[in-house]
């Protein structure tokens, strides 16, 4: 029965120490798949009396439905091929709550080689989880962080070089079109210079709000490339449907009326761009298509701003 000892001839001081101790031993009989002995220590951690723990489905059963195959699978495995293993999962409480344990298990064989028991302490190790929990969630965190433009809340320089890698890998993979917009403010200097640098941000901010609506896939990546130029990717978008996300990135921001006194257009903060599009083919590189609409961003500068300059179709 569970509520006795399995460890024939142990002195009482051993049974003492076992039970005293915070893990949890126990034992199973492997040809009845029974309780031999579990530590009363288990009732005050899960709730469920010594005695009621007779089988190792009592065991399996409490395992929660989303631990249990897995630990359930893995444990006979280890056992049958003989092999000292640990599982953590989640164990149910009485009162409908979970513990997260971690069971040490050890497979006692015969001296013919055969299974004849397990043996093994389960460890209360919820603290420990909760804390790896954390860590995990502010890894995450960073994560994102690390990937977000600190001013505008939009993606960063970092995370677009990853997107455009990724996309580039997968327009090259199944030779659909890449295209890529390039933006920057006009006479950034002047205003900063005119309105001073917090309303400079807010400037930037509205416009990178701005261009996040103006992608409308799932999959198009609206970053912050550097200062007052941003960039937007669109895979799997030919030029037809570049040219539309360019147009509207200009309704847009002519939408905002942000005022900017020194600008030759209608005195409002306006846009150039730089647009293209590419189905990627062996020897060409990312880079290369990147400088190639930036170049094509500069020429809108140097026409007068306020307007998209297209690359030439690439087949």
């Amino acid at each position: 029965m569970p509520g006795n000892t399995p460890f024939h001839g142990d002195s009482a001081v051993y049974k003492t120490l076992l039970e005293s101790t915070k893990a949890i031993p126990w034992k199973i009989d492997w040809s009845t798949m029974t309780f031999a002995y579990i530590g009363p220590q288990i009732e005050p951690l899960l709730g469920w009396s010594q005695a009621s723990w007779v089988s190792a489905q009592d065991w399996a059963e409490r395992i929660h439905p989303e631990d249990r195959d897995r630990v359930v699978n893995f444990c006979i495995a280890q056992s049958q091929a003989g092999v000292d293993h640990e599982a953590d999962y989640r164990a149910l409480t009485r009162d409908s709550g979970y513990v997260w344990i971690r069971d040490v298990v050890h497979v006692v064989r015969t001296p013919e080689g055969e299974v004849e028991a397990l043996v093994g302490f389960m460890f209360d190790i919820s603290e420990r989880k909760q804390t790896e929990e954390k860590l995990m969630a502010l890894q995450r965190e960073l994560e994102t962080l690390s990937f977000k433009d600190g001013l505008t809340g939009i993606a960063n320089r970092r995370q677009f070089d990853a997107g455009l890698l990724k996309a580039w890998e997968g327009a090259l993979h199944t030779q659909r079109p890449l295209s890529l917009l390039m933006l920057d403010v006009d006479a950034f200097k002047q205003y900063n210079d005119l309105y001073g640098h917090l309303q400079g941000d807010r400037c930037l901010t509205d416009i990178a709000q701005a261009l996040g609506s103006a992608a409308v896939e799932p999959h198009d990546l609206v970053a912050r490339f550097g200062g007052e130029e941003f960039a937007i990717l669109l895979p799997e978008t030919d030029e037809t449907g570049a040219r539309k996300v360019a147009e509207r990135c200009q309704r847009l921001v002519e939408k905002l009326a942000i005022a900017h006194a020194q600008s030759p257009h209608q005195q409002r903060v306006t846009l150039s761009m730089g647009a293209g599009t590419v189905t990627p083919q062996a020897g060409m590189t990312a880079d290369g298509f990147v400088q190639a609409v930036d170049q094509r961003l500069y020429a809108a500068k140097q026409r007068g701003r306020n307007r998209i300059e297209y690359l030439p179709a690439v087949p």
